[in-house]
């Protein structure tokens, strides 16, 4: 009989380990991604330094050219897109601004190129006015009306973005397929945000455009991972490295698979140690800093944490981290009243139902619940479907004594582990 039960428990032992081994949950295939962890060399990052070189030689024979500066611009763009490197996003900012100023800002395709830039340093004011400016020349109006419809959703103006991507209507069309993607993306209707972005990559493919085609999948493989389709979010991200195998965004991705889904946090701080040797950014810090909080390692998330703020000293990023301080800075009683200044500025040049649930979460945080509730359901409920906004909103509730708020939102949120992060799933269940 003691032979039979110690047969019982080798087969058991061998069953958990057979289980641990082939995860229900496992996804990726290191060996369908391990190829673009060693790529030497970069060859669009090559060509853009080569072109500098050119349009520096040819800018030095002909100053008054300003249309060499736009070429410059362009090309130090590409290296800020690569690397990651701030520097040369300011770069591109500093060449745009002097070829506006030789234009007399009388060029719409150099005044919303300068617009881009500013977005991307998330100056969406300033991006707005250029925008506009554009408009009024009246040449390329619909080019134009696609900007206005960015810089008003990034502004929260969503009546005059609406107006603008009517003005733009047509489903034959790229831009307009992405930009109704985003818009449905925005009300919470991801199924419908994912069947526009679907088209969009369909034309994509079709014209055999290979910069369109590489937007497409790195969103959509971001749309499908919102969504839970996780084997199609994976097949996406390798889809894009496929045609640029030096597309960092989509590696990172595959590390957030690995990380959330899979909980394989080794293999996932692997493949970000390997990305941020070439293409480094704040963010990456943080993302390491919750891995190291899932495994319960505060000595590594403090240092990492550390060295995240420790970059953003080093480097002037203006508004682009925000969020995540607000965030972070919010997470502990001592930062807390700091969370609540940077969203009070934040609201101030964003007044989006984000970044309204920054400092609703910011009062929250400091002990004002009251003052929390009054701006969570005039600005943030309804309005944002974002899951953690949703569980920012669902605290909030509780704190105010709503209980019966949250049971909807809750359901909501356990569907969505997988965006938040594992960090969050104890979180949601003591709601």
């Amino acid at each position: 009989m003691k032979t039979v039960k110690n047969i019982l428990v080798l087969l058991c032992l061998i069953l958990l380990a057979s289980c641990s081994n082939n995860p229900s949950n496992q996804i990726t295939n290191a060996e369908d991604y391990e190829k673009y962890l060693h790529i030497s060399d970069n060859k669009s990052l090559d060509m853009a330094h080569k072109e500098i070189i050119f349009w520096e030689d040819k800018l030095d024979r002909a100053p008054n050219q300003s249309t060499y500066l736009g070429q410059l611009a362009s090309n130090y763009a590409v290296i800020f897109e690569y690397t990651g490197a701030i520097g040369n996003l300011y770069k591109t900012e500093s060449l745009l601004e002097e070829a506006n100023k030789a234009n007399n800002y009388g060029r719409v395709g150099t005044l919303r190129s300068l617009a881009r830039n500013y977005i991307s340093q998330h100056r969406f004011k300033e991006a707005l006015v250029l925008a506009n400016k554009a408009f009024a020349i009246g040449e390329g109006k619909k080019e134009t009306q696609k900007l206005l419809f960015d810089g008003q959703m990034e502004l929260g103006n969503y009546d005059e973005a609406v107006k603008n991507l009517e003005a733009i209507k047509d489903f034959n069309d790229y831009d307009y397929l992405i930009r109704i993607a985003k818009w449905n993306d925005h009300k919470g209707d991801l199924s419908t945000a994912i069947q526009f972005m679907e088209k969009a990559r369909t034309i994509a493919e079709k014209e055999d455009n290979k910069t369109l085609r590489i937007w497409s999948y790195s969103n959509l493989g971001d749309f499908y991972g919102h969504a839970g389709r996780i084997q199609e979010s994976y097949k996406s991200y390798l889809q894009t490295l496929e045609l640029d195998p030096n597309y960092s965004y989509a590696l990172k991705g595959i590390a957030w698979i690995v990380f959330s889904h899979e909980r394989n946090t080794a293999e996932a701080k692997r493949i970000i140690e390997t990305i941020s040797k070439t293409h480094n950014t704040p963010d990456f810090y943080l993302l390491k800093a919750q891995i190291a909080q899932y495994e319960g390692n505060s000595a590594e998330e403090n240092t990492n944490t550390a060295a995240y703020f420790a970059m953003l000293k080093t480097n002037n990023y203006g508004a682009m981290y925000n969020k995540y301080n607000v965030l972070l800075f919010a997470d502990k009683k001592e930062t807390a009243p700091k969370a609540l200044e940077i969203a009070k500025i934040e609201v101030d040049h964003r007044p989006t139902p984000d970044s309204y649930d920054l400092l609703a979460w910011s009062y929250y945080n400091v002990g004002n619940v009251k003052k929390a509730l009054e701006i969570a359901q005039r600005h943030v409920a309804g309005k944002s479907f974002e899951p953690r906004v949703q569980y920012h909103l669902a605290a909030i509730y509780k704190s105010n004594d709503f209980a019966e708020r949250i049971p909807p939102i809750k359901e909501e949120l356990l569907k969505s582990t997988y965006e938040l992060g594992p960090n969050l799933e104890s979180k949601i269940s003591q709601l």
